[in-house]
């Protein structure tokens, strides 16, 4: 499918197997719709819920073994529901965010946050373990894990992008602690008070990426290997905005052609 994001991450890349592509760009395609209804165009918070309840009607109709209405929700459920047997509750959890992200603009602390990647996030790689087929407990604690670190990472590169849409990820208590006002992040002031809060996010985001990172070598063959050029592509941002003293005001870090070579090289080097 054409996606006109720019994606530090990849999504369905030919490095997996050929016979998930189809259902991984299907569940991209839900995924990328849903949020693009919640943050794109001119539409009103009303005309966003609105959309995005149609979407959840949709997966009640796959719910009922009825065939949806719109060409993307017949290929999600013909190419990835039906024929992987995937449960619905991870694409519910989607639209909750998204319609989180039309009605909540603050955190108050971290636990907020993370309950938001809970849903924003998690669901996409418990749906890759389901088609890869791994179902045990550990696996998909590490795999939520990563997609809340990656989640996060996102939000921090992007705290200048998202303020233009009137919202804030990092969490109010934090902005206290360390003595950041609002006014600061509209200001584009990356001063050294900035700095500590944003290197503290950072951390965070660091240790749960670490700690899900042995899923990479207990996921064999291609699968494995996205995996970990994803995680090493967070963990390249995560340099990125360390090495740019967390200015994303005036620079947007974004992984380009020479890290990708160096994340390739490493990616292989650490099967």
């Amino acid at each position: 499918m054409s996606v006109n994001h720019y994606e530090n991450f990849p999504v369905g890349s030919l490095v997996l197997p050929r016979r998930l592509r189809k259902p991984i760009h299907a569940v991209y395609a839900f995924a990328r719709t849903a949020d693009d209804i919640a943050d794109e165009g001119g539409a009103s918070d009303s005309e966003r819920l609105q959309q995005l309840d149609a979407l959840s009607a949709q997966l009640d109709a796959i719910a009922r073994g009825e065939t949806p209405q719109t060409p993307m929700m017949r290929h999600l459920q013909t190419r990835a529901i039906q024929p992987f047997n995937l449960p619905l509750q991870p694409f519910y959890d989607l639209l909750s965010a998204f319609k989180q992200d039309v009605e909540k603009k603050r955190y108050q602390n971290f636990g907020e946050l993370v309950d938001y990647c809970r849903r924003s996030a998690n669901p996409v790689g418990r749906i890759m373990l389901h088609l890869y087929g791994e179902h045990d407990p550990l696996s998909i604690a590490q795999s939520d894990g990563i997609c809340t670190a990656l989640q996060l990472i996102n939000f921090w590169q992007d705290v200048a992008v998202d303020w233009e849409k009137k919202r804030v990820y990092l969490p109010q208590d934090d902005l206290v602690k360390f003595g950041v006002t609002e006014a600061q992040i509209a200001a584009g002031k990356a001063d050294f008070a900035f700095q500590r809060l944003m290197a503290y996010q950072c951390e965070r985001a660091h240790k749960m990426l670490k700690a899900g990172s042995p899923l990479g070598k207990t996921l064999k063959g291609r699968i494995g290997f996205e995996l970990r050029m994803i995680m090493l592509g967070g963990q390249q941002i995560l340099n990125k905005l360390s090495n740019n003293q967390y200015n994303v005001f005036e620079k947007r870090p974004k992984l380009e052609a020479k890290d990708w070579w160096v994340i390739v090289k490493r990616a292989v080097l650490k099967k």
